[in-house]
């Protein structure tokens, strides 16, 4: 039986009977909105923890290795030049996290299904192909980063690489939905590292503040390949594909759309902010000294909690954001191809419920982490990596632009002239970033650029 037969059920049970006609027991169990006008403040805070779930781990699993190293490289690069330009991607991260959880919630499928429903085969292919190349690098990435950390306590990666690769993926194969999600709520605490390491820094906070109000872009080939690198790492496809079919997988109805979508918002505004105090942190330590060339560059962005302490506290925070994407990433291809051919998807399923999409995983977990065992430049393959993800989230960004304009699928639902204007700018500004770098390199080849 498959997850959207599951919940149409439901629905269809909840819709016949009504909330009123529900026993007392389970009315009490179903997060029912209009209760929460009765609440006072931190019984709305509890309601908000509770449903924490799909939007905040999607868009905190961006904050990953790769993510981690290209703000860094943002802040010893440009100093603050960049925080006002991740002003604009929060914005972005917000519009395209909420339409991602809102086609989760109406239609009971996640985007993988609906783009096969919805377009040609052909489409399919696309969408599919772009989500695959990229998410390939980035479960390399997220193992080489378990690795760096790791190497930066004394560990070798061989020797931690294996069994963090096991721990993962026994925390998929072998749990519920539930359980897996609570545990990537729980690695997310790791990012409370970086904001300590800003103020711990000292920053100059009216130049901050000037550089998060003023823009302050440039038009050079180092600036556009790095504002392509931030927007790869922070809107990725594969956060999107996650988000939705997570919101599905954790059976939720039509009725906790509202606490969804402040978890989809909550969840964008703290991965910025965090992302925010890498750039901050990074840039009153080793800012003006050019891009990281290794880990232990990216370690000294947090000198400002002194000594040993700096590369312990770096250590941490990459490895916790490494083993959060480390699950997420194989997850969201897994669910969005197993989406595609129709087949049941669940980290609730065991084995034999869902073989294909649990040996999808298996195989990209395996990949990712002989592949990371390899003499590998870390920060150039993270950086690389996130540029990819530039050039390819334009791609799935029009197939999420185009399914929550449709009336058709999402009915009152879909989006209202204001939301799907500003939708297409985020849309056409980032696909104009990403084909100006494009060009520019493919001239690059020949001598022209």
């Amino acid at each position: 039986m498959t997850v959207e037969t599951d919940r149409s059920r439901a629905e269809a049970a909840g819709a016949t009977e009504g909330v009123g006609a529900l026993p007392a027991s389970r009315l009490a169990r179903i997060p029912v909105l209009g209760r929460i006008t009765r609440w006072n403040r931190w019984a709305r805070l509890v309601a908000l923890m509770g449903v924490a779930g799909p939007g905040l781990v999607a868009a905190n699993a961006g904050n990953d290795a790769a993510g981690i190293a290209t703000y860094a490289s943002a802040g010893s690069q440009y100093v603050y030049g960049t925080l006002f330009f991740m002003v604009l991607v929060t914005v972005a991260l917000v519009l395209v996290q909420e339409m991602a959880v809102r086609l989760g919630a109406f239609t009971g499928k996640g985007l993988g299904a609906l783009i096969r429903e919805q377009f040609s085969l052909r489409a399919t292919g696309l969408a599919l192909g772009c989500l695959l190349l990229a998410n390939t690098g980035l479960v390399v990435s997220e193992f080489a980063g378990i690795g760096a950390g790791f190497e930066l306590l004394g560990v070798p990666k061989w020797a931690i690489i294996p069994p963090a690769a096991l721990l993962l993926w026994g925390l998929v194969l072998f749990g519920s939905y539930r359980y897996a999600e609570r545990i990537f709520l729980v690695m997310s605490l790791v990012f409370f590292a970086y904001p300590i390491a800003m103020i711990m820094g000292k920053p100059n906070w009216g130049t901050v503040g000037k550089n998060l109000a003023i823009p302050h872009l440039s038009g050079d080939k180092d600036f556009i390949l790095l504002a392509v690198a931030l927007i790869g790492t922070t809107v990725s496809p594969y956060m999107q594909f996650y988000a939705a079919s997570g919101v599905v997988d954790r059976g939720t109805r039509t009725i906790d759309y509202p606490l969804i979508r402040a978890d989809a918002i909550i969840g964008a505004v703290f991965a910025c902010c965090i992302s925010l105090t890498i750039i901050i942190a990074t840039a009153t330590t080793i800012g003006g000294t050019g891009p990281l060339n290794s880990a232990a560059d990216a370690a000294k962005a947090l000198e400002p909690v002194a000594g040993q302490s700096a590369e312990l506290l770096f250590a941490l925070g990459l490895i916790g954001a490494s083993a959060l994407a480390g699950a997420v990433v194989p997850l969201s291809a897994s669910y969005a191809i197993g989406e595609a051919a129709g087949v049941e998807r669940s980290v609730s399923r065991s084995f034999r419920d869902a073989p294909f999409f649990l040996t999808l995983f298996t195989a990209q977990i395996a990949l990712g982490a002989v592949v990371a065992m390899t003499p590998i430049d870390v920060i150039q393959l993270l950086i690389g990596t996130q540029v990819l993800q530039g050039l390819i989230t334009p791609v799935v960004l029009v197939y999420l632009l185009i399914l929550t304009n449709r009336r058709s699928l999402l009915g009152e639902h879909a989006n209202k002239r204001g939301f799907r204007i500003a939708a297409t700018v985020v849309v056409v500004g980032v696909a104009t970033m990403s084909t100006v770098l494009l060009v520019d390199t493919v001239l690059g080849w020949f001598g022209l650029g």
